[in-house]
């Protein structure tokens, strides 16, 4: 029982988990960009990710995406280009595009959808593209599935599993552009399938297996889109012997203008069978690309063949088997004397002989690119200059083994008609001083070349030079009619000079080493228009990130035509990889010579309002006055050190008598003799209890010559027990009294004074607010200390000097 109930727990578990599983929430796909493509290729998803509804373009190629349900794209109302190619996609929901109503491309191809159903499409009216190549249906389906794409103009279809194309398949499709069908296993066709579909711009066809087993039904298929403006595109096929080829009659007769075989096996046989076929009917073009041609090479064309209406031969990447076998190439070089214009790429070409060349009298265009040409094969080719090719008006000899300018002058000079030649991708690395060119040339190629300098030999004629991919790092040749320069991929540090080309008008010179440009290297260019100068190693200074974000937003007469990406700053370090209409620079960085003017200028007004400050609270000053104190203070203790004394044997004066120069009248006069000769005034002086004449430190009398003044104020105030300010106008007006203030102050607070140190005396009244408030120790003297006035009159004097004698304490001196 309890086996059973979990047996049974177990199953329900795995049910929900499997429920829970396809029911679970969809992956997310982050990778729009700001156009709102969103390619979410190759990230593995299983299901139909969720991206924003304002997509445009959703790109889901190359994931594992199985099922495509009616949720899935469910709001993508805007989306126009849709691509679900090379997934697992087998299944479809009938209504899982029916939110599509703006999809304009739909690419279902290299999937699994084993039918088609026409219900996919009913909502998709503006779709003008489908790719439903290489899926396993076998047939189209009814009804016709393709019945409300009104608008369809490019459709491919088909792929290894088609079989079958019956009439009314392609039933609402009424006109197409392109039309690519890959039908190589084909069985069944009803003529007339495809017939409805007019008109028919371009037709690709892939027939390997009707053109090998079944040429009726390749003829029907061919019948049904052969038109006379119609070019066809025959891929896939295997042409050997007549018989195969016979399908072709019917295109002729169709009197078809443009045929190309690609991806074709074909024997000389086959081909020449092909040109009969051909004959005398009004083709013009005619294309072989990817053409294995097999054989022995007997070019057994009839003599009355006529081919020319044929105007243009294009020939790309030919594999000849058993080249050695290829007994002769005359007959089929008589076709080419009809074309004007004829094309052989990587047709691994090393020579043209000369009765060869005799046949290409009426050449007008000849395109020899990636060959195996040299400099004596080119001698051969043009006749050591003397070529019949006197109509050539473009050469394209790029990618061949050429060494030498020099011999490619001389031998193209006489081409009077040559407009345009291209030489690039070649072995040149030197350029004479001169060479000599048509008169007629206007365009000239030799990128990708290895020059490193220019010299004359280019030709003046020249609109259009490109010399992109060099080791060039100057030009200063002049070019009068130039109109196109292309210097991109050189070391090129600078713009070119612009009066060398005073006609340019496109400028191109990208993934050099140019550090930056301005409106000063442009001013030059007299008539330039559009100028590419992206993926450059750009120093991004603040001249070159404005100028080039301004020609990026207001595009004057120079326009920047390249993208805004392509243009990254490789220095400074901090700004490195960074695009630089993304850069924002600061003041500080872009206006340096104007920060620090200003800034100089701010500190030099700071500095002068802060110096009028200090001026104003006497901070140099007390600075002056601290240093000198502090020099004195120093020097009086090394006296003390050296006399080795102490403080009272240090103290041989009374009082110091700090006074202008103005009042020493006062002084002299009436101060000195009253107490150091107190008996002269009158007084007892033989009185034992009378004053005792006091000793006065006066700076005319007792300062040491030779000694430095502030010592000796330091000494003074040191050496005498009280000091006395004479205060008057004159006194704060004197700096010399100033500091004797000052450093009396200093002395009081340095602990070796009493607390009734100063002695002020008024000669005259004396207001605080007429003090300067640089003298706060005054200031504090006289709202803390009681100071005596001169008296006017003369009853008063005698008890002034009392007073004063007092505050010298003599009697208490006396005393002790």
């Amino acid at each position: 029982m309890k086996q059973r109930t979990y047996r049974l727990f177990l199953l329900l578990f795995l049910s929900w988990a499997q429920r829970s599983d396809a029911d679970g929430e969809r992956p997310t796909c982050g990778r729009c960009d700001q156009e709102f493509l969103c390619n979410c290729a190759y990230d593995g998803f299983t299901r139909v990710p969720v991206v924003t509804d304002r997509a445009l373009t959703f790109d889901l190629s190359f994931n594992s995406i199985t099922e495509v349900t009616d949720d899935d794209l469910t709001g993508h109302r805007k989306l126009k280009v849709l691509s679900l190619h090379g997934n697992s996609l087998a299944v479809i929901h009938p209504s899982a595009f029916d939110s599509l109503w703006s999809l304009e491309n739909l690419d279902l191809s290299d999937n699994n959808l084993t039918a088609l159903n026409h219900e996919w499409f009913n909502k998709l009216g503006a779709l003008q593209q489908l790719n439903l190549l290489n899926n396993p249906y076998s047939r189209l389906g009814s009804p016709p599935v393709f019945q409300s794409l009104v608008r369809l103009r490019r459709l491919a279809f088909g792929g290894p599993a088609l079989l079958e194309i019956k009439r009314g398949d392609l039933s609402g499709v009424t006109e197409l552009e392109e039309l690519t069908l890959h039908a190589n296993n084909l069985e069944r066709y009803e003529s007339g399938a495809l017939a409805d579909v007019w008109p028919l711009g371009h037709v690709t066809l892939s027939l390997y297996g009707p053109f090998l087993t079944n040429p009726a039904l390749a003829s029907a298929v061919l019948a049904d889109v052969s038109y006379p403006n119609t070019p066809i595109v025959l891929q896939d096929a295997h042409l050997i012997g007549k018989e195969s080829v016979q399908p072709i009659k019917v295109s002729a007769k169709k009197r078809i203008r443009s045929a190309t075989l690609r991806n074709i096996t074909i024997s000389d046989q086959a081909f020449m069978e092909a040109m009969w076929i051909m004959n005398g009917q009004p083709i013009t073009y005619f294309s072989m690309e990817d053409v294995t041609l097999t054989s022995e090479g007997r070019w057994e064309l009839p003599s009355a063949t006529n081919v020319s209406a044929l105007d243009e031969v294009f020939v790309r990447n030919p594999v000849i088997l058993d080249l050695m076998k290829f007994v002769k190439y005359s007959e089929f070089f008589l076709l080419l004397r009809y074309p004007r214009k004829i094309s052989a790429i990587n047709a691994k070409v090393f020579v043209i002989n000369r009765f060869s060349t005799l046949l290409l009298g009426n050449l007008q265009y000849l395109d020899l690119t990636d060959n195996h040409l040299s400099d004596l094969a080119l001698e051969e080719t043009l006749w050591y200059g003397c070529s019949p090719m006197k109509d050539l008006r473009v050469l394209n000899i790029s990618g061949n083994f050429l060494r030498s300018l020099s011999t490619l002058s001389q031998m193209v000079t006489k081409l009077s008609k040559l407009t345009h030649l291209d030489v690039s991708r070649n072995g040149y690395s030197s350029m004479p001083q001169s060479c000599s060119w048509p008169h007629t040339l206007r365009y000239l190629n030799i990128s990708g070349a290895k020059l490193i300098t220019i010299t004359g030999c280019l030709p003046t004629t020249l609109e259009v030079l490109d010399l992109s991919y060099n080791g060039l790092n100057n030009f200063s040749l002049f070019l009068p009619v130039l109109r196109e320069l292309y210097l991109s991929g050189n070391k090129f540090v600078n713009l070119p000079d612009g009066r060398l080309f005073p006609n340019l008008q496109t400028l191109i010179i990208q993934s050099n080493t140019m550090n930056m440009f301005g409106p000063s290297d442009l001013q030059s260019y007299s008539r330039l228009q559009s100028l590419q100068a992206g993926q450059n190693k750009f120093v991004c200074s603040c001249d070159f990130v404005s100028f080039l974000q301004s020609a990026f937003k207001d595009a004057g007469e120079v326009q920047i035509t390249d993208r805004e990406e392509s243009y990254v700053c490789d220095s400074p370090l901090y700004l490195q990889g960074r695009p630089v209409g993304g850069v924002s620079l600061s003041v500080v960085e872009c206006h340096q010579v104007l920060f620090v003017s200003v800034s100089c200028g701010v500190a030099l007004c700071v500095a002068l309002l802060v110096s009028i400050l200090l001026w104003h609270l006497h901070v140099f000053w007390y600075l002056k006055m601290t240093w000198a104190w502090l020099k004195a203070k120093r020097s009086s203790r090394r006296r003390c050190q050296k006399d080795k004394m102490d403080t009272e044997a240090l103290l041989s004066f009374d009082a110091f008598v700090s006074y202008s120069e103005r009042d020493a009248s006062w002084v002299e006069n009436y101060l000195v003799p009253e107490l150091e000769q107190p008996g002269e005034n009158g007084e007892d002086s033989s009185n034992p209890r009378g004053p005792r004449p006091l000793t006065l430190c006066l700076h005319k009398r007792d300062f040491l010559p030779g000694h430095w003044i502030m010592d000796n104020i330091m000494s003074a105030i040191e050496r005498s027990r009280r000091t006395i300010f004479v205060l008057s106008e004159n006194f704060v007006q004197s700096d010399w009294c100033r500091y004797e203030l000052d450093f009396s102050h200093f002395w009081l607070f340095d602990g070796n004074a009493g607390d009734e140190t100063a002695i002020l005396i008024l000669l005259e009244p004396l207001s605080r607010d007429n003090i300067p408030k640089r003298f706060y120790k005054l200031h504090k003297l006289m709202r803390s200390t009681t100071y005596l006035e001169w008296p006017q009159e003369e009853e008063r004097v005698l008890e002034f000097w009392k007073s004063l004698r007092r505050a010298l304490r003599v009697e208490e001196e006396d005393d002790d």
